[in-house]
């Protein structure tokens, strides 16, 4: 892909190396020397990428940046420095930069930092295309549901699904569906054939968290009995899914880093170095710009996974979407009445979507059969209601067995019978789903 550059530093030697360097690489560079020059060469040009010193003779570079942005938002944007460190990164990376490389700079490094700033600038600037278009025709630009995708979202979705080799950020409170949305993508994409895995960095010590994305030789650690292939192995050409990013250890960082960049890692333990060719889909809770700033996580990771960026507000900030995804959790068979919806709609959902799809579960089973009431939901404000009589001996309280026979059902019928799934939402373990089967004669 030939691409069009700009380099604007003060520095003539770098200047020239730069425009020599991409010009015998089959592309147009041009070169300025001071922020006002820049920022005029740019708007005569339109370059793809627009490589910026922080040091400019006439005003700070992340002014320029600023500027630059303000005249077209989605500018892609590298910083070159030699007065790196991680408070100018983080306000470079702040106002758009999509990566700070440190001078003297390994050419080969910048190359490859150009293509992907290139690449995600495209990226950007479908996104912005899609959203112009959602907001001609009169829809707000909202985020995912599960069963109710606004239409920006899907095609977003579906644009990161093309780009199948580019890393995905996903953000938004828990609850709202990034683990979903992760799939949704994998699915989608020409991986969607090769294994989806996941993993969460807050559940795990660096140790284990290692062992399971990397794997591990025997005798790497005191368990290690034997050697272990980790989730890049074993997702192939697929897609590894690493949730709470983060809360990555600081240590494994620099691994996660070295896979984004060049695909190799080594197994805990291990010499040899492995190739992936596993896409990367991560995603967090907590902005992870305000991680960087508190030196929590890399500046430059970071910048490796934002190429792609979607955030899912949450549930109460799209009240319309409630009603249809309530549809979408309950059984055929079950409805909800006047009130219910209304409290539906009126509560503020701080479990978001998966609150959502749980309280629905659970007032299905407490309904019994038919209609869904406000009291069955248990929220705030509302009365619970008790478990539903059987059917034959009017207001009878059920057995403890038929209370969860009725409670296998419904989420059976809930998740399609995909036994991992029922398991799943019952919080049970899937051999003890199995028995559970068998002896209620659901099976």
């Amino acid at each position: 892909m030939t691409l069009s550059l700009l380099v604007v530093d003060d520095d003539a030697t770098v200047r020239e190396t730069l425009v020599d360097f991409f010009a015998m690489g089959g592309h147009t560079a041009r070169a300025a020397s001071t922020a006002t020059e820049g920022r005029r060469l740019a708007a005569e040009h339109a370059p793809d990428v627009v490589l910026v010193d922080l040091h400019l003779p006439d005003a700070n570079g992340t002014r320029l940046i600023e500027a630059l942005r303000a005249d077209d938002a989605e500018t892609a944007i590298i910083v070159l420095t030699g007065y790196a460190d991680v408070r100018s990164a983080v306000h470079a990376m702040q106002q758009g930069a999509s990566d700070v490389l440190e001078k003297p700079v390994d050419l080969t490094v910048l190359a490859a930092a150009v293509q992907r700033a290139a690449e995600g600038g495209r990226l950007r600037r479908e996104v912005a295309v899609l959203r112009a278009r959602d907001r001609v025709h009169g829809r707000p630009d909202e985020g995912v549901g599960v069963a109710a995708l606004a239409p920006t979202f899907e095609q977003l979705i579906d644009l990161a699904a093309r780009n199948a080799d580019a890393p995905v950020l996903l953000q938004g409170e828990t609850g709202t569906g990034k683990g979903f949305v992760a799939r949704t993508i994998h699915e989608r994409s020409a991986r969607g054939a090769s294994p989806f895995v996941e993993i969460n960095a807050a559940s795990l010590s660096a140790t284990f968290f290692e062992s399971e994305l990397f794997g591990h030789e025997r005798g790497a650690f005191t368990d290690a009995r034997q050697a272990k292939r980790g989730l890049l192995e074993v997702a192939g050409d697929g897609t590894v899914f690493l949730d709470e990013v983060a809360e990555l250890a600081p240590e494994v960082q620099p691994r996660l880093l070295t896979v984004l960049e060049d695909r190799g890692f080594r197994r805990l333990g291990g010499t040899t170095t492995l190739r992936s060719s596993a896409r990367v889909i991560v995603a967090t809770h907590q902005p992870l710009a305000e991680a960087v700033e508190q030196r929590r996580f890399r500046a430059d990771l970071f910048y490796r996974l934002q190429v792609l960026t979607l955030t899912l507000p949450p549930l109460r900030a799209r009240p319309d979407e409630i009603l249809p995804l309530a549809a979408a959790f309950l059984p055929r068979d079950r409805w909800l009445t006047a009130a219910a919806e209304r409290a539906l709609v009126e509560y503020g959902w701080p479990g978001n979507i998966r609150e959502l799809k749980n309280t629905l579960w659970r007032a299905a089973i407490l309904a019994g059969s038919g209609a869904i009431d406000s009291s069955h939901l248990g929220l705030p404000g509302t009365m619970p209601a008790a478990p539903a009589a059987r059917s034959q001996g009017a207001h009878a309280p059920r057995t403890l067995e038929e209370a969860e026979r009725e409670a296998i059902r419904v989420a059976l019928r809930a998740t399609g019978s995909n036994r991992s799934q029922t398991a799943k939402v019952l919080g049970i373990a899937r051999s003890t789903l199995l028995e559970k089967l068998k002896r209620y004669g659901l099976d």
